[in-house]
């Protein structure tokens, strides 16, 4: 697209379905490989990943030419693919419908991909729906409690 200049920058999370701890410590670095490689692929600029076992953060460059929505059905549908032919769990590995996405400015990167670089130490203080229901809050998005978690057990 010639003459567009944007800078869109997209705090991606999503879990596990269930928000099982399904993400193991043994092949979660291949993964997040794996992952940085849809995004790359998909002409977008991957800059931050990581998670815990039962979630995931992405900080990405969006570009103005790829939806959303796209971008994260082709992430979850690939890693999940890709996850399921190395046979890592027992079963069939699948994400939850739905993700959150929040938007950040180029002078708050820094902060951003430091939170989600320290996930296991955030973690020993707050869990996933805390955290989860704090972004939602501190973005003033409308959510209904009973529907963030709905395909837990």
């Amino acid at each position: 697209m010639a003459n567009t200049y944007t800078q869109i920058y997209l705090h991606i999370v999503f879990s596990v379905k269930g928000r099982n701890n399904l993400i193991s410590k043994k092949w979660k670095d291949e993964l997040y490989k794996y992952i940085t490689g849809i995004v790359t692929n998909e002409g977008q600029k991957l800059i931050a990943i990581n998670g815990m076992p039962d979630h995931i953060h992405i900080l990405i460059g969006l570009k103005p030419d790829k939806s959303l929505s796209d971008m994260v059905r082709d992430v979850k549908a690939n890693s999940s693919r890709f996850i399921n032919d190395k046979k890592w769990i027992n079963g069939k590995f699948e994400w939850q419908t739905g993700f959150g996405a929040f938007s950040y400015n180029h002078s708050q990167l820094t902060n951003v991909i430091n939170y989600i670089q320290n996930q296991e130490e955030h973690h020993k203080k707050k869990t996933f729906k805390e955290e989860y229901i704090e972004f939602l809050k501190a973005f003033d998005v409308d959510y209904k409690n009973e529907y963030i978690f709905e395909d837990v057990l």
